[in-house]
């Protein structure tokens, strides 16, 4: 991909990673296939599009897609379950999304994973129900259906709510653009536009 846009005549390029938290992928596998890439290109990384408050907004659309009300906010514990890590920096990234989330007026939100790290889906809707969560919905903290998104709905069985994962909202369309500009910023700079 990066050799045909060298042999299409453009030079300056953004990489923008569709990844919620700087973990694995985003620390090696990204830098490594861009260090690949022909040497006349000049490449910006965008940030990872996590953490930020937009992202929390979309979780909220989703969740009220789902079925629940702002009214059932007060009473309903949420599991912001995301796909997991073995990185403890991305891990605590998801807790301190949680920690953060709970302050908007949830009765409690838990996070989980669906692979690499614990507590599963499963396990924090059963710790919600013991805290006594008049309601448990589960917020999938992922871009797109697949695989692991697939585990974190067997987890949700027995939740009340199970919202959709992010997809296409506004709010995600619109963190995409700003962590392209925030990227392409330097560049312009550097060609005097």
């Amino acid at each position: 991909m990066l050799e045909s846009l060298d042999a299409e005549g453009v030079r300056d390029v953004v990489a923008l990673p569709l990844l919620l938290t700087r973990a694995f992928h985003a620390k090696a596998d990204i830098p490594a296939v861009l260090a690949e890439a022909p040497p006349r290109l000049r490449i910006r990384r965008a940030e990872v599009l996590g953490p930020s408050p937009l992202l929390l907004t979309a979780l909220e659309r989703r969740l009220y897609e789902a079925g629940l009300t702002p009214a059932d906010k007060s009473s309903t514990g949420v599991v912001l379950a995301s796909a997991g890590s073995s990185d403890p920096e991305a891990i605590a990234v998801i807790a301190a999304i949680a920690r953060e989330w709970r302050h908007t007026g949830w009765c409690a939100v838990r996070p989980a994973f669906a692979s690499a790290s614990l507590p599963r889906t499963e396990q924090a809707v059963l710790e919600l129900r013991a805290l006594g969560c008049a309601r448990v919905a589960v917020a999938p903290y992922v871009l797109a259906p697949g695989f692991l998104p697939d585990r974190i709905a067997r987890g949700a069985a027995d939740a009340d709510v199970l919202a959709d994962v992010l997809g296409p909202s506004p709010e995600v369309a619109r963190l995409l653009l700003d962590r392209y500009d925030a990227a392409r910023v330097p560049v312009l700079a550097a060609l005097g536009a």
